[in-house]
């Protein structure tokens, strides 16, 4: 991993070394955290952009108030901190990592009364499931595991505790040799991956699992917008493993993954065994709107600039 020098904590910008914690921090046995995972982004025009910010602050909140977690930030002041830590750590492209956790007090599966912590830490960051994934494609497994019923945990919250799903199912997959890991939902539906949402293509149609047993997506949204102005048809439905192997085309979308093609699921090849061509077209309009190349999406930019 590449480090900064400072990460900012609790409204202070202090050395990356010196951020931590005691090691009796209630989110530490017990998962009670909330996190984003943001990207900032090189523009054409020279500036630097954090890619809908506010809009990632925002489902933090969201998450922190379904998890009973008084974050003591609103998504202006959660927006202020993520761009002050990146000018000073003079990066003008990126990986943005808001985290706000219950720290040490009591412990004991209750809370209480312990203090709520938050820090933001921001680090280079290239392509997450690697250069060459974004053209060739990756190689996925359904996973044994399965992505939790919805009242079992909260599936809309990007809370720590909900990732022990995917960090097993990750594992296994890395373990049989494939990239990534496709996790189906308790009625058998496919739901999303380890960090990523789903998407399929067949016959010119797009398609993508709705908003039930999934973490709603930012880049997820972004995309469906992006294609649906582009004049595909986007439909959110439910549908299974066998309908995936028969897509002509799929691919995996996240803040990390961008959009990231799969060529592979459980040794059936998808499509003709690379990116399609709607995923190519959706992936370069993706990285014009967040290099500030369409000015129609420039909402969606927060722009900053650092020391040249």
């Amino acid at each position: 991993m590449q480090t900064t020098q400072f990460i900012w904590f609790d409204g202070k910008i202090i050395p990356w070394d010196q951020a931590q914690v005691h090691v009796l921090t209630h989110a530490l046995h017990y998962g009670s955290a909330v996190f984003e995972g943001i990207r900032a982004y090189a523009c054409v025009d020279g500036s630097s952009a954090v890619f809908r910010l506010e809009d990632h602050c925002r489902r933090m909140l969201n998450s922190a108030k379904v998890m009973r977690m008084e974050i003591p930030y609103d998504v202006d002041a959660l927006v202020a901190a993520c761009i002050e830590t990146l000018k000073v750590n003079n990066l003008g492209a990126g990986y943005v990592r808001p985290l706000s956790f219950v720290g040490y007090g009591e412990m004991g599966v209750y809370p209480g009364d312990n203090p709520v912590q938050t820090i933001i830490a921001v680090w280079p960051w290239g392509a997450y499931l690697g250069a060459e994934a974004l053209e060739k494609g990756i190689r996925v497994k359904t996973s044994s595991f399965a992505r939790m019923h919805v009242n079992t945990l909260m599936s809309k919250t990007k809370s720590a505790g909900n990732y022990v799903n995917s960090i097993l199912a990750k594992i296994e997959a890395k373990e049989d040799g494939y990239d990534e890991a496709l996790m189906l939902d308790v009625n058998g539906y496919v739901s999303e991956a380890t960090g990523e949402n789903v998407f399929i293509v067949r016959d010119g149609i797009i398609k993508t699992t709705p908003w039930t047993s999934i973490l709603g997506g930012i880049t997820r949204d972004s995309v469906m917008t992006l294609a649906r102005d582009l004049g595909y048809t986007v439909e959110e439905q439910q549908f299974t493993r066998d309908e995936f192997y028969i897509a002509d085309e799929a691919f995996f979308t996240g803040t990390a993954a961008e959009i990231t093609p799969i060529r592979e699921l459980d040794h059936r090849q998808i499509g003709a065994g690379h990116a399609g061509s709607v995923t190519k077209h959706l992936q370069r309009e993706f990285f014009k709107a967040v290099q500030g190349d369409n000015p129609k999406y420039a909402g969606w930019l927060h722009h900053y600039t650092v020391r040249q």
